[in-house]
């Protein structure tokens, strides 16, 4: 296990002579830094003279070329030089101050600050130059830039132009773009006269690190500037690799943690499907028979399985992963299974309980809402082996959760949990033991991505559905036609179909999207008052939800609202119509999950995205991706092109992916050939793995906890 990155050496007492700077000095000591720009930095997570290194530009300026005014564009970036011909300061409809600019080719510029005092104001004096820097915009009366970089001299044979591009970096509150460009530049002295960072390491090539480094922070006056800009330079492409590796050997060094104990062997996997099967009305697909052995060959072993499963919505991922538990219960062991939500983890138990009851088995449910007494009965139960089957929340990780005989933790839609999350549940084993982790995803993932993502998980796809799914028809229309839509849902649910209606908002808040599906509800009564409309929400006590979606279950409401809490786990096959409101808010893989809700049953489906325009480009596109396919993994590669993997998949890989030059999507053909780097660095090059990580991310237990 690599140490934690060495910590940064402490100021002294007031008068003492500094330190001799080296990467692991505090970042107060360098030069014109001191204790207010070290504690801003901090809030980029940069504590030391080595940490500014690996802080790398967002984008390169082209500053090397004075542009006349009469050449502006709207929409290009430009270095100007020019006269000051007057400033003011105006206050209408906000202050603002204006400065009115001249050049020798007869056309003009205004400069536009909003944000400025009065040493600023009285800088402007009429005749003096000004060299700045920034995007050009049209205004109301003509071309101007907003708050640019700027020079004021008197004469013009005081200001150059650089010699080479700029590198803009991430900035925070207290830190300016020049200031910190002295600061790295500081840091890439020191690190010349060191050499850790132009050691060698195997499989990388050349150039070594600290030649790559120098090359980002300082292109050359030659330097390429459009492979600079499309991350396609020969030093950008050798810290990729490199970022990349650390994140492979992290990975990998957390799987090997979890390997580290054993695991108890369970070879029952074909036989508890064969017995579970004798109880469920359909038939087990090829591809979930195929990941079924997968699994089973997994458990046999005397080491911990680590295996992820992904397949569409609706593709039988939960029925396998029952085989599996029921596996270790009939071994007299223990299985539990973590669902993000309380709600999804009481409709996780109403399956497993439906499946298992007739085989002799409890399924016992454990949240953080349950009453003090009857949460102490049931911890006696997982305490004492009694309960075989657990279903719960992330509250199974508390200390006070112990298990007797734990074999298997699942955990579902693993996205939204943390490695370090799955790390805790290696700790509910018994002692000197490790339980099988299976967990599941139901947002696919190309597997060059997953690769990337899950590089600690071995990977088995469900990537059939099971027969009988019917076609949903996928159609988007403008809020405008909301009346039409009203008129048409009436007649499907007086025939006897049943629908959802799904409200989106933008706030993330429990309470307002009650209060907005409450709403929502009461106007569908209004407009609808011949059908029974149930109701569902996060805010919802646990009795009344089970209430209104077995009443939607059982046919006795025909139209169930609700909020995006209905996005998983709920199987009702009469319901073959999905309206979504304000779709327009929300991304292809939540919407996806929302229309697999419908399509299970033996009607034609339809989900009817309802939208607010004018539409967003973006927003347009996601509408259109849904509207020509509901192939789950061509959704998931779309989103990932529309918006980036750490909105695609959640908090967990915003951290893990949060990579400071690579990009997991465009990156992912480098993986495959870095991970048996990764591997023989482990076995060979120990050292060097340990340098890696702690050069890249810090230390494994961190990175662990993103």
């Amino acid at each position: 296990m690599p140490a934690a990155r060495t910590p940064a050496k402490t100021r002294g007492a007031p008068g003492a002579a500094a330190p001799p700077l080296t990467l692991d000095t505090e970042l107060t000591f360098l030069k014109g830094a001191g204790p207010q720009a070290a504690s801003a930095l901090r809030a980029l997570d940069l504590r030391s003279v080595g940490d500014l290194l690996f802080h790398l530009p967002l984008r390169y300026e082209d500053r090397r070329a004075v542009t006349r005014l009469c050449d502006l564009r709207e929409g290009m970036e430009a270095l100007i030089r020019a006269r000051v011909e007057v400033a003011d300061v105006r206050f209408a409809p906000r202050r603002v101050l204006l400065v009115a600019l001249d050049d020798d080719s007869g056309s003009g510029l205004l400069l536009r600050f909003f944000h400025f005092n009065e040493s600023q104001r009285a800088g402007f004096v009429a005749g003096r130059i000004v060299q700045a820097f920034g995007s050009i915009r049209a205004g109301r009366n003509g071309l101007e830039m907003i708050h640019p970089e700027y020079q004021l001299v008197a004469h013009a044979g005081e200001l150059s132009v650089e010699d080479r591009l700029t590198a803009i970096y991430p900035l925070t509150a207290g830190m300016t773009q020049p200031r910190l460009r002295r600061m790295i530049g500081q840091a890439l002295d020191v690190a010349a006269r060191e050499t850790g960072l132009r050691a060698a390491l195997p499989g990388l090539g050349d150039p070594d690190t600290l030649t790559a480094l120098e090359a980002i922070h300082r292109p050359g006056s030659g330097a390429d500037a459009e492979a600079l800009r499309a991350l396609r330079h020969p030093a950008q492409l050798r810290l990729i690799r490199e970022e990349l590796l650390a994140h492979q050997l992290c990975m990998r060094l957390l799987r090997r943690q979890t390997r580290e104990r054993p695991a108890p062997p369970l070879d029952g996997t074909a036989d508890a499907a064969r017995a579970l099967q004798a109880h469920l009305p359909f038939s087990f697909t090829g591809a979930q028979q195929r990941v079924l052995n997968e699994i089973g060959e997994d458990l046999g072993r005397e080491r911990p399985m680590l295996r992820l499963v992904q397949g569409d919505v609706g593709s039988g991922k939960t029925v396998v992963a029952a085989c599996a538990m029921l596996a270790a219960a009939r071994a007299g062991h223990q299985a539990a299974l973590m669902a993000p939500t309380e709600l999804l983890a009481e409709q996780h138990q109403a399956s497993l309980r439906r499946w298992f009851e007739p085989l002799g088995l409890n399924v016992v449910l454990l949240t953080g809402k349950l009453r003090k007494r009857e949460r102490d009965e049931r911890l006696a139960q997982v305490a004492d082996g009694g309960a075989r089957i657990v279903v719960g929340t992330h509250a199974m990780f508390q200390s006070g959760v112990v298990f007797a005989r734990l074999a298997l933790a699942v955990v579902d839609e693993q996205h939204r949990f943390g490695v370090q999350q799955r790390l805790q549940l290696r700790d509910k084993g018994p002692a000197g033991t490790s339980p099988h982790q299976l967990v599941m995803s139901a947002t696919p993932i190309p597997r060059t991505l997953a690769q990337t993502l899950y590089a600690d998980l071995d990977v088995s796809v469900i990537d059939e559905l099971p027969p009988g799914r019917t076609p949903i028809a996928t159609v988007a229309l403008a809020q405008e036609k909301r009346g039409d839509v009203l008129q048409r849902l009436g007649e499907a649910c007086r025939e006897g179909r049943q629908a959802y209606w799904v409200c989106t908002l933008i706030e993330e808040s429990d309470e307002i999207e009650a209060q907005a599906a409450a709403v929502t509800a009461e106007k569908l009564r209004e407009s609808l008052p011949e059908l029974n409309i149930g109701l569902v929400h996060g805010r919802l006590k646990p009795d009344q939800k089970e209430l209104a979606m077995r009443d939607f279950k059982d046919g006795r409401t025909q139209l169930l609202v609700a909020t995006t809490v209905i996005e998983v786990g709920v199987d009702v096959p009469n319901a073959s119509i999905m309206i979504i409101d304000n779709a327009e808010r929300l991304g292809l893989s939540q919407l996806h999950q929302l229309r697999g809700r419908v399509g299970r049953g033996a009607r034609a489906s339809q989900c009817v995205l309802l939208y607010q325009g004018p539409l967003s480009q973006a927003a347009r596109a996601r509408l259109d991706v849904m509207r020509t396919t509901t192939d789950g993994f061509r959704i998931a590669q779309a989103d990932l092109e529309l918006r980036g993997p750490g909105e695609l998949l959640g908090r967990r890989q915003t951290g893990l992916v949060g990579l400071k030059l690579a990009d997991p999507v465009r990156d992912a053909p480098l993986v495959p050939a870095l991970q048996p780097l990764a591997d023989e660095y482990l076995d060979r090059h120990p050292h060097e793995a340990q340098r890696l990580i702690l050069r890249w991310v810090g230390d494994v237990e961190r990175y662990a906890r993103v």
